[in-house]
């Protein structure tokens, strides 16, 4: 038997120069993340970075498609830190079955499914064929905190 401090994912996230942040509190009345079957369902997760939004606004007018797919990946990392909150292993995630990505939209910006593309892309490197999935990505008027992107996942697991 093996004595890791982390699973593969995690050792994963390391390489890539990622950790597992605290699970985000939640701003409203959800829990993070809950379980059904073997699926995790996730809350919409913001893009906080060590505690703060790092960008506010909307894509296309004060947040560049850049910036924004790097926050859609830092709510990806938060939605595996919160899958991890309730299954104790992220090796357990057999295969992410769905992202929904929702981008806060200047009216003229239509690059929404570039900008999910940082959830998307982070979850493959990640996971590798776990890591593909279905996906939407949505343009929003407004989040919550005027955060410019917010990631929801689906995640199968054993």
């Amino acid at each position: 038997m093996q004595q890791e401090t982390s699973s593969a994912v995690e050792a994963r996230l390391a390489e890539l120069g990622h950790a597992l942040p605290a699970v985000v509190a939640p701003v409203a009345a959800y829990v993070p993340a809950t379980i059904t079957g073997n699926l995790v369902y996730t809350s919409g997760q913001l893009p906080f970075i060590n505690g703060e939004l790092t960008a506010t606004g909307k894509v296309g007018a004060a947040v560049s498609a850049e910036v924004a797919a790097g926050q859609a990946q830092a709510c990806a990392l938060n939605a595996l830190a919160a899958i991890k909150d309730v299954i104790g292993d992220l090796d357990r995630i057999v295969r992410v079955v769905k992202v929904v990505g929702f981008v806060a939209s200047d009216p003229t910006f239509t690059g929404q499914p570039a900008v999910i593309n940082g959830a998307s892309e982070f979850l493959g490197a990640v996971l590798g064929d776990k890591g593909v999935h279905a996906r939407s990505a949505v343009g929003v008027a407004a989040l919550p905190l005027d955060a410019p992107v917010e990631v929801e996942l689906i995640v199968e697991f054993a």
